[in-house]
């Protein structure tokens, strides 16, 4: 039986425009919103030489409309990094496009509501207003030397007839680039691949998803978005952001190689030192179970997973480690089997047979459910120097 095709496999024209993907990190803008987070400014000077190590295209890297420091910070990263564009965020006024010139950067996002609830919350007054601040702070910040983006804030959520005509009014004010922002993150891949599908068949404008975590979706629906036609994506590291977070940098990388024939320019190497770097920073742990570059990401315990892995390491692990500069770990615990025993104290030159593997790993389980954590290598020596003797004799 023959299934039609789907979409996702007929996008060649899409395709055909380029393999590469944009990737804009927003880390030391939205990511710095997160609740109880604040860089210093040689935090964020050390955050966006780690991004720009990554291979980030473009790092959006303040709000020069918060103040002076942010200013000071804004002209110390421009001064830094070399290889990535660094970006400011503004609102769509004069004085946030004033506030920018006074870092020296040369490239502004220029944010805009999409929805009505959000338009009447920010002093707008309706969509004819959106339009026309559109038309003419872009024209003011281009006429100033600024390379514009358009942001639409919450276009999740706006008008779907709305979206396509601020797009036309950005592409004619002469910005390059529209980011659709699901900022409360209510989207599912489903609608975000049907959204973008249909503005890039209608466009030739660069287009950006710019999506949050609420749902646990983000990197799911930027993903969605990149097949769609987006041609640029925004994420955080470690997918900091504000409330349940963004899209993380490198999910989204990774996930896309894995997944699509799409690809970015991240270096999967210097992700992990990435991730420590922002999470010292921001003083939030890296969850354990954290994919990419979590400590138990490439951890296998369970006994049939391990004695699988032993054989073949594609058995129960899609990802190489060594993409990552990492290693696959065995840990000793309540679900261990013989295999995972034997391979353990082989590492550390000894051998069993079965009578002393099996009380081995006997103890191995009592102890793992009594602490709960896995079994050091000296916790596993001394039940092997414990149990050896009686059974040698």
């Amino acid at each position: 039986m023959a299934f039609p095709q789907h979409p996702f496999d007929i996008d060649a024209t899409i395709r055909a425009a380029t393999k590469t993907l944009g990737v804009n990190d927003s880390t030391l803008r939205d990511g710095e919103q997160a609740p109880g987070v604040s860089f210093t400014l040689d935090e964020k000077v050390a955050i966006a030489l780690a991004l720009e190590q990554c291979g980030v295209d473009e790092i959006e890297a303040g709000t020069p409309a918060m103040g002076d420091c942010e200013i000071e910070a804004l002209t110390a990263i421009g001064q830094t990094v070399r290889d990535s564009a660094v970006i400011a965020w503004c609102r769509m006024s004069e004085t946030d496009v004033d506030a920018t010139l006074r870092t020296g950067l040369k490239r502004a996002s220029l944010s805009v509501p999409m929805s009505e609830r959000q338009m009447r919350a920010k002093g707008y007054q309706g969509p004819r207003d959106v339009l026309a601040r559109i038309a003419r702070v872009v024209r003011y910040a281009l006429d100033r030397g600024l390379t514009v983006a358009v942001g639409g804030e919450d276009s999740s959520r706006a008008d779907p007839d709305f979206v396509p005509r601020v797009i036309e009014a950005v592409q004619r004010a002469g910005a390059h680039r529209f980011r659709f922002a699901d900022t409360l993150g209510v989207l599912d891949p489903f609608e975000t691949y049907g959204i973008f599908y249909r503005l890039r068949a209608n466009t030739d404008l660069e287009l950006e998803f710019h999506g949050h975590d609420d749902l646990g979706l983000a990197t799911a629906n930027t993903i969605a978005a990149a097949r769609g036609g987006a041609t640029h994506l925004s994420v955080c590291a470690l997918g900091l952001g504000e409330r349940a977070g963004n899209a993380a940098l490198e999910q989204v990388a990774v996930a896309l190689e894995r997944t699509t024939s799409w690809r970015t320019r991240i270096d999967f190497t210097a992700l992990p030192a990435l991730a420590d770097t922002v999470a010292a920073a921001s003083h939030r742990p890296i969850p354990v179970s954290q994919p990419i570059v979590g400590e138990a990401a490439f951890s296998h315990e369970s006994g049939i997973h391990v004695s699988g892995l032993l054989r073949d390491p594609e058995t129960y692990q899609a990802l190489d480690p060594t993409l990552f500069g990492r290693s696959r770990r065995i840990v000793l615990g309540k679900h261990s089997g013989i295999a995972a025993v034997r391979h353990a104290l082989s590492e550390q030159g000894l051998d069993l047979d079965d009578e002393q593997a099996r009380g081995v790993l006997d103890r191995v389980r009592a102890h793992a459910e009594a602490v709960k954590r896995p079994v050091a290598v000296e916790e596993l020596l001394a039940f092997h120097a414990a149990l050896t003797p009686s059974m040698a004799a």
